[in-house]
């Protein structure tokens, strides 16, 4: 028998004082600007609406309760945001999604609860869902089920960009260039302000990328500086101007991020040539014979991560990051600077099921295949950071979990924080001494005892030792 019952959504709007999650996220990738129409479907109060209006958004809402009497228009970019979860006929909620798709211009971005928020509903069996005590209902999606969703409603290949949130691009070459701004650092320019800043600002440009740039990847400032140079004299003036080791470096450099670019393009299936981002084209066509042995040299690259024994050694030979017997553990500054093998692990692990917003420190398995972000926001500031949440993919069945230790009462924390750093970071000399005095001081004599906050505070005692700020001092008794 067909359950029936009409939820009552308009209570599951709530009231927001600041952006909601997949607002900030669109914001930080690029995807919501001035120069953008947006169109927030199902809106509920509003707030989003509001926020960004302030940021000089073109922003409308429409919301079936609440700003009924707009009509949504179409727009650049639609946000469907926590919508899809609250509806209880699936047919509507197919629907609905697909009217919102067709009201976008340029990109579609899907959010919903997960599964791991089951914990915060309560409520029975209802369809698909639950119902709540409140007469609402909610559909809590895993992360691979959302993505699957979206791409077989709107027929897009979608990207998962954090955590229970979606970009469907109407355009493949916007998907594209987006996947390469993720993976292939930016091309960030030297102001230019006379001649001489613009070639300084170009020959800097030579030396991070490993190759001179194109009229159209030039900021336009800097491309009028430097118009009445003829191009010889041009390229004399770089050849002559720049370290030749750093040219090196940055062609190596660029050729390892290219190949990281295509091997994650893999797994939404690789496309021609002519779609991909122009700067990653220029790269093919600098750094490679062809695209197709650019492609064959990427294949290997993911051949490579099946290789347990190669991934663990190349875990050991790592610079970066702290190795224990069953992860590599990197912090959030020091992931790019990871042998490529180790990147492409991380990017696989967030093109499948979105890389969270908030993380300090990635954790690599290498005893079977998965990645945890791990965000201990006080890293910086706190001599022992205590951990906040962890976020797991595994690679193997696509299953994700999350834990929040914000209820615990005696929480894990770091000790060695240097070791999570790369060795040239700023801070591991003062991290560094404060791990010399704590192994001197004997903290480090029970390791088992120190790894939660309770534990590490009756060794301090023990050893008569107290923490002010990133310095150890003997305790002062009462």
């Amino acid at each position: 028998m067909q359950q029936t019952w009409k939820s009552d959504r308009r209570l599951t709007a709530i009231g927001r004082a600041a952006l909601s999650v997949p607002a900030r996220q669109a914001l930080a990738d690029g995807q919501l600007s001035s120069d953008r129409s947006v169109l927030d479907y199902g809106c509920g109060r509003g707030d989003d609406v509001r926020a960004l209006s302030r940021l000089d958004c073109r922003v409308t809402g429409w919301d079936p309760y609440y700003r009924c009497e707009a009509q949504p228009t179409a727009s650049d970019v639609v946000l469907l945001t926590y919508v899809l979860n609250v509806i209880e006929d699936p047919a509507e909620r197919r629907r609905t999604l697909r009217q919102a798709w067709d009201l976008a211009r340029a990109v579609l971005i899907v959010s919903a609860r997960l599964t791991w928020e089951k914990s915060k509903v309560r409520g029975q069996e209802f369809g698909d869902g639950l119902l709540t005590s409140r007469q609402t209902f909610q559909h809590l999606f895993d992360a691979s089920e959302l993505r699957a969703y979206v791409e077989e409603v709107t027929g897009a290949r979608v990207v998962s960009v954090s955590p229970g949130v979606v970009y469907a691009f109407k355009d493949e070459s916007a998907r594209l260039g987006y996947l390469a701004q993720r993976i292939v650092p930016h091309a960030q320019w030297l102001a230019s302000e006379d001649t001489t800043s613009a070639i300084s600002a170009l020959v800097d440009y030579v030396e991070r990328h490993g190759r001179p740039p194109r009229i159209e990847e030039m900021p336009r400032a800097t491309a009028e500086l430097l118009a009445h140079l003829k191009p010889g004299e041009l390229k004399r003036l770089v050849r002559e101007t720049s370290d030749a080791e750093k040219v090196a470096q940055g062609a190596k450099r660029t050729t390892l991020d290219t190949l990281l670019y295509l091997a994650v393009e893999l797994f939404n299936g690789r496309g021609p040539f002519t779609d991909l981002p122009l700067g990653v084209q220029l790269n093919v066509r600098a750094f490679f014979s062809s695209y197709r042995e650019a492609c064959q040299r990427s294949d290997r690259l993911l051949l490579k991560l099946r290789d347990d024994g190669y991934v663990r050694s190349t875990m050991h030979a790592s610079v970066i990051g702290k190795m224990t017997p069953t992860a590599l553990y990197v912090h959030r500054r020091a992931v790019d600077r990871l042998p490529t093998i180790l990147r492409l692990y991380e990017h696989c692990a967030a093109i499948a099921a979105g890389r969270p917003q908030e993380w300090t420190i990635a954790k690599l398995k290498h005893q079977g295949r998965a990645v945890s972000w791990l965000d201990y926001p006080a890293f910086d500031s706190d001599p022992h950071p205590r951990i906040v949440s962890s976020y797991l993919v595994d690679l193997q069945t696509l299953q994700i979990s999350h834990i929040s230790y914000t209820e615990s009462q005696n929480r894990p924390l770091l000790h060695r924080k240097h070791e999570f750093l790369a060795p040239d970071d700023g801070d591991v000399p003062r991290y560094r001494r404060l791990t010399e005095s704590e192994v001197r001081a004997g903290l480090y004599a029970h390791p088992s005892l120190i790894g939660t906050e309770n534990g590490w505070e009756a060794e301090l005692i023990r050893c008569g030792r107290q923490l002010r700020g990133h310095r150890l001092v003997r305790r002062v008794n009462g």
